[in-house]
């Protein structure tokens, strides 16, 4: 049987969007291993070693491997699920997926710090033996910056599934009666929510809650906006857990996402999970991956935002066909479909690295 590693070491960071990513890919393997015709490898912290069943195999993400990679085992295929992982295969014969999520480092970062992130893109494009896009956007953006020598393939993420049933209704900071707006991410310049505090001044029927983590300068500013400015329908949650973010998606009015840069956008899925209405910005990759399920904000007036809220809940209001569309339309983002096609991509790779090695 072939051998295929997945390199899953960025389950130390379990509560990033990545961190999720490569959690259901685990628990995918978990479950159909057994049925594969090849080997399973995982590559995952010490912790998570024998976390996901017996039908896998377990190899920790050392240190020591970014110098001495070839002290792993030889394997036909290897996964990098995405492209700041640490490791990559050093044997000429092993093929090597890489999946790149988004180069959001070309706008974000300036100076050496972008000329270091560019020469390891580069280093990991020229590696790779097949790459692989979460959208259009991100492939695009590939291609224009970095050439890669081989065809790109895009491969929309697998969402997980998100059960009503999972819910638990968070401590919340302010009385439950109001309705209420949600939004979630890294407190981060680029997820742009401080646009969102002078659109709810128009909006004191909503609430608004964004969670995510929140120690960042950019969420200082953002807590000190909402002291100074007397907003008080804005709460800031912090890091919540998984069964909250569900009661939030479950019982929110809408879902708002006014991020400048997004490989997928995964939170607007999510939502779609529950039949919300989503209002989004249209930059990067959200415009295709919300492509007839979305409301889009063309700018970021907060009359216009404010507005552009309250036609998206009045919409779904009027038409509950829309949100059974929405949820119809998420399912379709299933970790199933989306690693069924990388199994035969494997396969297909596995004959190469049989090839290869004659």
């Amino acid at each position: 049987m072939g051998k295929v590693l997945i390199d899953l070491s960025i389950l130390k960071h379990l509560n990033c969007g990545l961190g999720q990513v490569a959690y259901n890919y685990a628990k995918y393997y978990q479950a159909h291993a057994k049925e594969l015709d090849f080997e399973v490898h995982l590559l995952v912290p010490k912790s998570y070693v024998n976390a996901f069943g017996n039908d896998v195999h377990y190899h920790v993400s050392r240190e020591i491997y970014c110098t001495f990679p070839f002290l792993l085992p030889r394997f036909d295929v290897w996964h990098t699920i995405h492209q700041l992982a640490r490791l990559t295969p050093s044997r000429k014969t092993t093929q090597n997926v890489l999946t790149i999520h988004d180069l959001n480092f070309l706008y974000e970062k300036k100076g050496k710090t972008k000329e270091k992130y560019i020469r390891k893109i580069t280093r990991r494009v020229k590696r790779a033996d097949k790459i692989t896009c979460i959208s259009n956007f991100a492939k695009n953006d590939v291609e224009k910056n970095f050439h890669p020598q081989h065809p790109i393939e895009v491969i929309y993420n697998g969402v997980e599934f998100l059960s009503p049933d999972t819910e638990k209704q968070p401590n919340l900071p302010t009385s439950g009666d109001k309705k209420f707006l949600f939004s979630i991410g890294q407190m981060l310049p680029k997820k742009n929510f401080h646009t969102l505090l002078d659109t709810m001044k128009l909006m004191p029927e909503y609430n608004l809650f964004i969670a995510g983590k929140n120690t960042t300068e950019y969420a200082k500013m953002i807590r000190k906006r909402i002291e100074d400015e007397g907003i008080n329908n804005v709460f800031i949650l912090g890091e919540i857990l998984h069964s909250e973010k569900v009661w939030l998606y479950n019982h929110c009015e809408a879902f708002v996402f006014p991020s400048l840069f997004e490989g997928f956008g995964l939170p607007i899925i999510e939502a779609m999970f529950f039949g919300k209405p989503v209002i989004s910005s249209d930059k990067t990759s959200l415009k295709e991956i919300g492509a007839g399920h979305t409301f889009f904000w063309e700018n970021f007036e907060p009359q216009h935002m404010a507005d552009k809220i309250r036609e998206a809940i009045q919409t779904y209001q009027a038409d509950p066909s829309m949100s059974i569309s929405n949820k119809e339309y998420a399912k379709s983002f299933s970790y199933d479909k989306h690693l069924k096609r990388y199994n035969e991509i494997f396969r297909e790779m596995m004959k190469e690295s049989v090839q290869k090695s004659r």
